[in-house]
């Protein structure tokens, strides 16, 4: 008995366990993607939307990715109609619009809820530390960022006004990169 209470405290006070390599996605193109693929990547992802001031971050978002993709940084693009319908449009419109008006070459997502009753999964886990292990970020607006070490758990959570450029964000992705 004294060991069964002893097991269910430590797994109570246990670590998470889950990385975001537990979680399968719809691409932009509708394909299944097992986010398991981005093993050994540090991951920065971020909800996104097309008409939002926000949205000029594309570029500097795709700027860091193509920096750092080959030392091991993917960048994954989550468009979320959540705030004000700043999302509205299908995927294929919001990949046209990504692709035409930033250039984003970096993977991007078929359209999901970061909040609320419907809130995917994978961001139930990014944004409650009772999942994640590490924080509480529940996301305010368009262009937060999580940051995700090689081992597929959070590091942290950038918020949606923080550009990728800042020197702390920049000092936070080489950290993670081994640079």
């Amino acid at each position: 008995m004294k060991s069964i209470f002893l097991l269910t405290i430590a797994l109570l006070f246990a670590p998470a366990s889950r990385t975001i390599y537990d979680f399968n996605m719809k691409n932009i193109d509708g394909k299944d993607v097992s986010l398991a693929d981005y093993k050994g990547k540090v991951v920065l992802i971020v909800n996104v939307a097309s008409l939002c001031g926000n949205t000029p971050q594309y570029k500097d978002i795709e700027a860091m990715y193509e920096k750092y993709k080959d030392k091991g940084l993917v960048v994954l693009g989550f468009p979320a109609n959540n705030f004000m319908g700043q999302e509205p449009g299908s995927d294929e419109k919001i990949k046209t619009f990504c692709t035409t008006e930033y250039h984003v070459t970096f993977p991007m997502f078929s359209k999901i809820s970061v909040k609320g009753s419907d809130m995917h999964p994978l961001y139930k886990y990014l944004t409650n530390k009772s999942e994640n292990g590490v924080i509480d970020a529940p996301v305010k607006w368009n262009f937060q960022k999580f940051l995700i070490g090689r081992d597929g758990h959070v590091i942290t959570s950038i918020g949606n006004h923080t550009s990728v450029t800042e020197p702390d964000v920049v000092k936070e992705v080489e950290k993670a990169l081994g640079l």
